[in-house]
Formats: structure tokens, C-alpha cells, sequence
């Protein structure tokens, strides 16, 4: 398998390969290499209707475009590997594109972008046992917290339960917290160095073992502040590119610095840089991360 037109036709005529090429997919030994840093390419915005990058409203639109970018990104040097919805990992693996790559997938899509239930955020992704029978090396959830919408409660059973099965299957739990609120119908998170650390704290306490728990954080003011918060594992999140790019790389670097901090986990930002070079705004994440 080689090129993104062919995927179709085995998606019609052979989907039972999917599951074959899952079980003989090679995989790393370890999770992190000599370095302990992860440098991991995030592909699950689409599956919330969320398809805008880099003031472009449509951007992710086009999913031939789309793959080829990801293939792109997951072929460079350092690039450990891919989180995302299960229709995403399994046309990359159609591809060939995660042989020797770390896998987290994706699990609650359901907190649809603009939507009235947007915090109601349920698992509509995959599951815990699709993650284990991929042979994926653990799953993310998004956790947005509102403590006016009721939706949130529902949000954080389904993310403590899914903390505690992966724990028990041996799995990561990558749990990406924030303190939402709707403004002006639109639901907006609080990156305040005080609202991500309260946000840090209901996240680590979810599930009934956090041995296999890791945080995804955004990169805030205060940063050293937010990881005195943790113990736990974990990666920065690169979000939407916006602003000057150097400012950005130069506020990840400074935070890859900090103690818990292991690697960045980076979608729009590098597949939709502003001069649409893929491969050096990912060169450019892996000599942050190494």
C-alpha cells in the first residue's frame, strides 16, 4: 500500500486488512527512546467538526491534503509517533505510516464544536478495549470543566473510568484538562496559570489508579507555577497556530525545560504552518523536543 487513492478500494474490498496489518504492525520496544522526549503528531480535531487551522476555516477540509501532510510529519526524523481517531490511524497504517510509531487514540469525541452539548463530551471514539486490541501504547481523553454546565459531570465519569481500564490493561491514560466557560454561546478555556493548575489537580485525581496517567497542558504564562502542580508524566499541546511563530517555539523551548515536562504533542501548528512547509515546522518541534 503506497498512496492515499488506493485507500477506497481496500476500504471496499478488503476492510478485514485493517485488522491484519494492526496485528503485524512493528512496534517500538519502548515508549521513550535513550532521551526520555516524545515528539507526537495529533490528528482528532476533525472528528469534532473542529476543521479550521491557521485562520483558515476550512483547512482540514480535504482529507487526501490532510493524510499527506500527517504521512509527511510521521516520515521525519524524531517523530515518535500519532494520536488520533481511529478513521485517521487506520488510512496512516493503510499507508504504511506507523510502522515503529507510537499510537494514542483518540477517545471522547462527542463535545461537538459549537454545539449545546459541546461539554457533554462522550466517547465516541475509540474505546479502551480498541485501543488494546490496535495495540496501541494508550488513549486521550479531553476533559473541559464548566462548573455551570452539567455536561461536565458526565465528562469526568467517562474519563475516570477510562483512566482506571487503561491503568488495569497497562496503558497510558493521556488526560488533556481545562477549565472551560461559554462566552457569548461559545465555549472558551481559561489558561490562566491558576485556572490550568485547578484543572491539573481534578485531572490527576480521576480513576481509581493514576500509575498510567500522563497530562496534556497547554503552554500558559507561569508555566514553572503549573508543573508544580504535577507529578505525572507530560506533553505540551501546540493548539491552533496564531501569532508570531517564533514567539510560540521560543515559549515551548522554555517549558520543555521544566521538571515533568516530556514532549510536545503537536497537530494544527506544524501540519498547517504559515509557509505550508510541513516538514520544517516539524524539524523545527523535534530540535525543541531533542
Amino acid at each position: 500500500m503506497g498512496s492515499v487513492a488506493e485507500i477506497n478500494e481496500v476500504r471496499a474490498r478488503e476492510p478485514q486488512r485493517i485488522a491484519r496489518l494492526l496485528a503485524e504492525r512493528r512496534r517500538r520496544a519502548d515508549v521513550f527512546g535513550p532521551d526520555g522526549r516524545l515528539m507526537v503528531v495529533a490528528c482528532d480535531h476533525p472528528a469534532r467538526g473542529a476543521l479550521a487551522a491557521a485562520g483558515r476555516p476550512t483547512a482540514m477540509n480535504d482529507r487526501h491534503d490532510l493524510l499527506e501532510r500527517l504521512a509527511t510529519a510521521l516520515a521525519r526524523p524524531g517523530v515518535d509517533g500519532l494520536l488520533a481517531t481511529a478513521d485517521i490511524a487506520e488510512d496512516l497504517l493503510l499507508l504504511g505510516a506507523l510502522e515503529d510509531k507510537l499510537v494514542f487514540s483518540s477517545l471522547n469525541r462527542g463535545g461537538l464544536q459549537g454545539a449545546s452539548f459541546e461539554l457533554d463530551d462522550r466517547q465516541t471514539g475509540y474505546d479502551v478495549r480498541g485501543t488494546v486490541e490496535a495495540g496501541f501504547e494508550g488513549a486521550k481523553m479531553l476533559t473541559r470543566i464548566d462548573l455551570d454546565d452539567p455536561g461536565t459531570v458526565a465528562t469526568l465519569e467517562q474519563c475516570g473510568r477510562a483512566v482506571t481500564e487503561l491503568a488495569r490493561a497497562q496503558r497510558i491514560a493521556l488526560v488533556e484538562p481545562f477549565l472551560s466557560r461559554r462566552v457569548g454561546g461559545a465555549v472558551v478555556n481559561d489558561l490562566s496559570a491558576d485556572a490550568v493548575i485547578r484543572s491539573v489537580h481534578i485531572a490527576q485525581g480521576l480513576g481509581a489508579s493514576s500509575a498510567y496517567t500522563w497530562l496534556k497542558l497547554p503552554v500558559v504564562e507561569e508555566m514553572e507555577r503549573v508543573m508544580d502542580a504535577t507529578t505525572l508524566p507530560t506533553l505540551l499541546l501546540g493548539g491552533d497556530p496564531a501569532g508570531d511563530p517564533d514567539a510560540t517555539y521560543a515559549r515551548w523551548q522554555a517549558a520543555l525545560a521544566l521538571p515533568s515536562v516530556r514532549g510536545l504533542v503537536l497537530g494544527r501548528t506544524m501540519l498547517y504552518p504559515a509557509d505550508d512547509d510541513v516538514a520544517r515546522a516539524v524539524d523545527t518541534a523535534v530540535a525543541m523536543v531533542r
